[in-house]
């Protein structure tokens, strides 16, 4: 019996660990085969694909983001391939399940929760003697003279994962370890109960087997793999598992990265220090749900967070510099509205994170906010993704005004594109992180802008075209704060260390006069002794530095800013910027290096 597991990715990068656990357990008595594709792929390439492969039995792993996309295809293999049995599983149909039999006629059963055992008994009733009844863990139509009845089996117990085969074994993965991203697992469950999430459902935490799981870790960097994240609900919720795994994976990276969904406010001091001693710096990344920092709204949705221990783990993680993190919020729960989300954001942003995803609360199936959606006044999507549309405290409006926030921390905070301009911007100007991205959001949205693309420059200059506006509608006090001269400066060292290659074009005029250009570029390749001892070294010629450098000067002293914060105006800075380094070395991805000449304001020539 042929059996084709498939599944739509958010995308192509990403990989399907559940169709792996799922072939590593039947594999072996089945001619089984993987099939991924993307919710971006016409449907009619995914179904022509699978229909060649000729299957007597798919496998559809579903969730929210891909059911409808899934269903779309569903409909269609039904069609061209009538004979065919079609089998869904996953989170998304674990869940008000005779709901997605009613739903989807097409469908001949569905696999409620774990699936690796489940799904092959019902392999083996589907070969055999098609005793639906005896699989504990499915939903099944019976039919009747009349129709067909839906029946759902009671439910399956939990698996024991010393049982299990590894899903990381197979040599069709192998060729593209070192270009996707690969899902791995230590254990199953959640020790929380978040009433907006799927793992409160699950009492408890079950591990794997600790040297299987190192063994194949060891397995898939031998193999290429370049990036693992791992999937735990919460890595760090047994102290001495988590720093046993920390240890194995510095001695064992070999340049490989891992990234982790840690419950920061439970972090061991003693495991931060082990952390900030010995893991290279860029090898892991943390992802953090805060969530929220709303007490009320925190105990309405039964989540215990300690913010003071948060803030003490993620700050000493900060200060390590090692590790990146990823702070998570979501918009739209319980006894939050406008002001106090505000208040979240802002706490949470004064913590620096390198990446703050702004999420908006997803009314997920099976979760107790979603049966608990009438008393909080919740109204929200019909289908996937389920987003909330607005609840008592949080009307439609506001969540499309933070939707603006949304934007334009995505496009500018969270892509990096200019972090020197924004924490100024954020720390000196406006009243506070939310503030700006709500008024800069404003301001995109009114100009149309999120109905077209962008390209670098574009982000610069409608940053500069929103600040410009606001200067001039600005109180006076908010006027005397914003230095457009400043910024101007900073945006263009923004923009300088945000290429690569030297550019070919600025979204600002170039105004130094020629002459003056061509005396600094003098002066620069005269006394490079001026610049630093690392700029001398360089021992660039004429053509080097015309060839390989931009220049331009900043109106204060932005050596003296990077290092102190502090504003400078007597001093002012000649700005070089150097690309692809002439001595002919080929780097694999070639960094801008700034170099800054300070220069008396006194001497500066009339026609600057």
């Amino acid at each position: 019996m042929k059996v084709v597991l498939s599944t739509l990715n958010a995308k192509y990068i990403h990989t399907s660990l559940a169709l792996r656990c799922l072939k590593a357990y039947s594999g072996e008595q089945f001619d089984m085969e993987i099939a991924e594709y993307t919710i971006k792929d016409p449907v009619m390439n995914i179904v022509s694909d699978i229909f060649s492969r000729n299957p007597d039995v798919v496998g559809f792993s579903c969730y929210i983001w891909n059911i409808e996309e899934t269903i779309t295809v569903i409909n269609m293999l039904r069609k061209i391939m009538p004979e065919i049995k079609i089998v869904l599983g996953g989170p998304e149909v674990s869940y008000d399940t005779e709901y997605w039999m009613q739903r989807i006629p097409e469908v001949d059963f569905i696999v409620v929760g774990e699936g690796e055992e489940t799904f092959h008994h019902l392999l083996t009733e589907i070969e055999g003697a098609g005793k639906y009844h005896m699989v504990f863990g499915i939903a099944y139509r019976k039919q009747r003279e009349d129709r067909a009845d839906v029946l759902v089996n009671p439910g399956r117990p939990k698996l024991d994962l010393a049982t299990l085969p590894s899903p990381h074994r197979f040599q069709e993965d192998i060729p593209h370890l070192g270009s996707r991203v690969v899902y791995f697992e230590t254990s199953r469950g959640c020790p929380f109960s978040c009433q907006f999430c799927l793992s409160s459902i699950e009492v408890g935490v079950r591990y794997f087997d600790m040297e299987r799981t190192k063994a194949d870790i060891t397995y898939l960097i031998d193999s290429g793999a370049k990036l693992i994240k791992f999937v735990d609900r919460t890595f760090n919720i047994k102290r001495d598992y988590a720093l046993e795994m920390f240890k194995f994976l510095i001695e064992n990276h070999r340049g490989c990265v891992f990234q982790f969904e840690i419950t920061a406010d439970i972090m061991r001091p003693e495991v931060l220090d082990y952390l900030a001693e010995h893991a290279p710096p860029g090898i892991f990344r943390f992802e953090i749900g805060v969530q929220s920092t709303n007490d009320p709204t925190n105990e309405a949705v039964q989540r215990r967070q300690n913010w003071k221990k948060l803030v003490r783990t993620v700050t000493k993680v900060k200060e390590s510099g090692k590790i990146d993190q990823h702070l998570d919020l979501i918009a739209g729960l319980p006894l939050e509205n406008y002001d106090t989300f505000r208040g979240t954001f802002n706490d949470v942003f004064e913590l620096g994170p390198e990446e703050l995803q702004l999420g908006f609360l997803k009314m997920l199936r099976g979760t107790g906010l979603r049966l608990d959606a009438e008393k909080w006044g919740y109204i929200y999507m019909d289908h996937a993704p389920y987003e909330m549309l607005g609840n008592d405290l949080m009307p439609f409006g506001d969540i499309v005004r933070i939707k603006r926030v949304e934007d334009v921390l995505e496009k500018y905070w969270n892509a990096h594109r200019m972090d020197r301009t924004l924490n100024y911007l954020i720390k000196e100007v406006f009243p506070s992180a939310f503030d700006f991205f709500q008024s800069f959001g404003d301001f995109w949205e009114g100009r149309g802008w999120q109905k077209i693309g962008h390209q670098l420059e574009d982000l610069f200059s409608r940053l500069w075209a929103f600040l410009g506006e606001y200067k001039a509608g600005a109180a006076s006090e908010e006027v005397d704060k914003l230095d457009l001269d400043v910024v101007l400066g900073l945006m263009k060292y923004d923009y300088f260390l945000n290429h690569n290659y030297k550019p070919r074009k600025t979204w600002w005029e170039f105004t130094m006069d020629k002459t003056v250009w061509s005396t600094w570029m003098r002066r620069l390749i005269e006394h490079p002794e001026e610049v630093s001892e690392d700029f001398a070294a360089l021992g660039l010629n004429e053509k080097e530095l015309h060839k390989h450098t931009v220049i331009e000067m900043i109106p204060f002293d932005l050596e003296h800013y990077l290092a102190t914060g502090e504003i400078n105006k007597d001093k002012h800075t000649l700005l070089a910027v150097l690309y692809a380094l002439a001595s002919g070395e080929r780097q694999a991805k070639p960094t801008p290096k700034p170099f800054m000449l300070k220069v008396s304001r006194d001497a500066l020539p009339v026609s600057l």
